[in-house]
């Protein structure tokens, strides 16, 4: 038997040592990555028609980070500013950095063509509030805008007492919103011959250009009676107009349901605004987004209750 210096014994006792922690180790990391497998990270886009400072998609928004942090979930968040073109290159932007799937609350039809592209890159995508007219849409959250219009032509109809000079704001022309929501709104009215639609002003969901055109209106034409807006930021710049040119007595209903909105209703500055639940909405759209990217199946549409908030 030949004996090993003890120096040499000691070295290969070591080694040994150390080869056995180390596929240990491995074996320990291993099982960790197959358990970090099963709770997959997403890359979610949140593609927003307006600025990052109206009310309404702030409060999206908030919907959206709330969801997306239960699911661990980052967020990639783009405004376009009501601008199609913007809205088309953020897309295609938000594609290449590498998101599993679109929430888009699109600018209006004109961004199908990115929506193709991307959705032929095989992500999903999904709209939230404004709708496109194209099947790569596979699921749609949003309130019905048609029943809001209808049931905020309704009420101004009762109080005007179904006779009077009415004038709509509009949104984006385009826009499913203002589409939907003027369709419902003049529907309702329709059966009343003595309820006018005096003038229609297109300000793009924008509180200034509806200051700035109704100011313009009320300037040549006093004599109205009744103002329905697409949005609350419209009614809100409406109402501002009324008050610079002194017009009294015209009742305002609005869409959306802001916080400045709700406050000027329990004011009796506002006579209504709809609620649309726009946070209720985000949650909903990462919810469903991660349900699709998990393999289940998703509804192609989900529809968000409304309600009239009155004083």
């Amino acid at each position: 038997m030949v004996s090993l210096p003890k120096g040499l014994m000691v070295g290969k006792i070591f080694l040994f040592l150390a080869v056995a922690m180390l596929i240990i180790c491995c074996a320990g990391n291993n099982g960790d990555q197959s358990a970090e497998g099963n709770d997959k990270q997403y890359l979610i886009g949140l593609a927003i028609s307006m600025s990052s400072d109206t009310q309404f998609f702030i409060s999206l928004q908030a919907g959206v980070e709330e969801s997306a942090a239960q699911f661990n979930v980052d967020i990639l968040t783009m405004y376009a500013n009501e601008d199609p073109v913007v809205q088309s290159e953020q897309i295609i932007q938000m594609a290449d950095s590498g998101i599993n799937a679109l929430l888009l609350n699109p600018v209006c039809d004109s961004v199908i063509p990115a929506v193709e592209e991307v959705s032929r890159r095989g992500i999903p995508v999904l709209t939230i509030d404004r709708n496109i007219h194209s099947s790569f849409a596979i699921c749609h959250i949003a309130s019905d805008n048609f029943a809001g219009g209808r049931m905020a032509g309704d009420y101004l109809v009762d109080a005007l007492h179904r006779k009077g000079r009415i004038v709509e704001i509009t949104g984006t022309e385009g826009s499913s919103a203002a589409f939907e929501r003027g369709q419902g709104f003049r529907e309702a009215i329709s059966n009343y011959a003595d309820i006018h639609i005096v003038s229609t002003i297109c300000a793009e969901f924008s509180r200034d250009l509806a200051r700035e055109e109704f100011r313009s209106l009320l300037e040549e034409d006093s004599d109205i009676d009744g103002v329905f807006a697409h949005n609350d930021d419209m009614i809100l710049g409406a109402m501002e107009a009324a008050r610079q040119v002194s017009s009294d007595g015209i009742l305002f209903v609005g869409f959306d349901a802001i916080d400045e909105a709700i406050n000027a209703v329990e004011n009796g500055d506002l006579l209504a605004t709809v609620a649309q639940r726009p946070t209720e909405m985000g949650r909903l759209g990462m919810e469903t987004a991660i349900e699709y990217l998990s393999g289940k199946e998703i509804p192609d549409s989900i529809i968000v209750d409304l309600a009239l908030i009155l004083r």
